[in-house]
């Protein structure tokens, strides 16, 4: 994103949506289901596709995090009772009936759906977070609409998040994304809760994320059972992605079109992140990190680096370490000094492989086609020289 695109970000909600490159938009089971007839809520559906259309249109991309696939289900399993294995088959009912639902109200506007089922795991292992974010990029890249869902149907009490606020913040994470967008049943944070408080002032940009500011929510700890749902879970997904350089929106989504809402003035809350998401992830690569090994370079590999490329099965010379698939690896020159760290698209085994090679031959000696790079410049951090 550009400096006056970041600087945007920090003025109001309607230039957030606009200034974003990349939006993903967290839509609950209150908005999107009737609570009387388990079904999709048919014309509060049809706007947001349109909504979601209108951004696409702008050259926007969006992915929406949905949840519904558990009322959904329980609309056609009405005797289900409360344990985990009833909202497992709940979820498996419902799901498809939330993709068709999305499908349905996409498909007049030239959008196609598609599904991506994540648990916990999914974002926080990082070989299953680099396979999920290469999902997610490509559904992009082939102009998808990604619907994102924890896995209910797989997941059990250790691997769930709960609350599909915290799992929007960890796909926006993974999905490099400029503005995370929470529809709640309130239109932004208030210093209190203005359904009890009539003093409780709207605050319309948060820069940082202050414990006073955390309280406001009902309880800063994200891991004490604070709610499924309230302003707490909403402000610790903000945390999250702050982290990864991506700013918040909490706004109200009880109204048709809420995005087109949001772009006419319509109160929220912006919660502003200090830089973007290609930087916070490269601090994380560099500092977050510990190397599983080692790869050496060729000069020409090294030079191919500092011109912005990416590093090339060719260009490595020798590796070292029992590194698996995205695990941080060292990059040093024939000389042994330090050019930078990344994260490896092949194990160690297979790197060794593929070392030497011409990308063209990938695929002849691993048996498959997989990345055409050993490490993606977007995945690399060089050390400054």
């Amino acid at each position: 994103m550009s400096s006056a695109a970041s600087q945007r970000l920090r003025l109001d909600a309607a230039s957030a949506l606009d200034g974003a490159r990349r939006i993903v938009v967290k839509i609950g089971s209150s908005l999107l289901i009737d609570a009387e007839t388990r079904r999709p809520t048919r014309d509060w559906l049809t706007a947001m596709a349109a909504d979601l259309a209108a951004l696409r249109a702008r050259g926007r991309e969006v992915i929406v995090v949905s949840s519904g696939s558990i009322a959904l289900g329980r609309g056609r399993l009405p005797d289900l009772g409360a344990r985990l294995e009833d909202k497992q088959a709940a979820a498996s009912v419902g799901q498809s009936l939330l993709m068709a639902a999305w499908s349905a109200a996409l498909e007049p506007h030239g959008l196609i759906a598609g599904q991506v089922l994540l648990t916990r795991d999914d974002t926080e292992r990082r070989r299953r977070w680099l396979n999920a974010r290469a999902t997610v990029q490509a559904l992009l890249a082939h102009g998808v609409v990604p619907i994102v869902n924890e896995n209910d149907t797989v997941a059990t009490e250790e691997i769930r998040y709960g609350d599909n606020d915290r799992l929007a913040a960890r796909t926006a994470q993974l999905a490099r994304a400029d503005l995370l967008v929470l529809l709640s049943d309130v239109d932004g944070l208030y210093t209190a809760d203005p359904r009890r408080d009539a003093n409780a002032a709207h605050l319309p940009l948060i820069e940082s994320l202050t414990p006073d500011i955390l309280a406001m929510g009902g309880g800063a700890n994200a891991d004490a059972g604070v709610g499924t749902g309230g302003m707490a879970t909403k402000l610790a997904a903000a945390q999250i992605a702050r982290s990864a350089g991506c700013a918040t929106l909490i706004a109200s989504g009880q109204t048709l079109s809420p995005l087109s809402a949001i772009r006419d003035g319509a109160r929220a809350t912006l919660i502003a992140a200090p830089d973007g998401p290609m930087a916070a992830y490269k601090q994380w690569i560099a500092g977050s990190l510990s190397p599983a090994g080692t790869l050496t370079l060729d000069p020409g590999a090294v030079a191919a680096l500092r011109a912005g490329k990416s590093l090339l099965p060719a260009g490595v010379a020798a590796l070292s370490g029992a590194f698996e698939k995205g695990d941080c690896v060292r990059l040093i020159d024939a000389e042994g000094r330090a050019v930078g760290v990344g994260l490896a698209a092949y194990a160690a085994d297979e790197a060794a492989r593929i070392r030497g090679r011409r990308s063209d031959e990938i695929e002849a000696v691993l048996g498959y086609r997989g990345a055409s790079v050993l490490i993606h410049r977007d995945d690399m951090v060089l050390d400054d020289r």
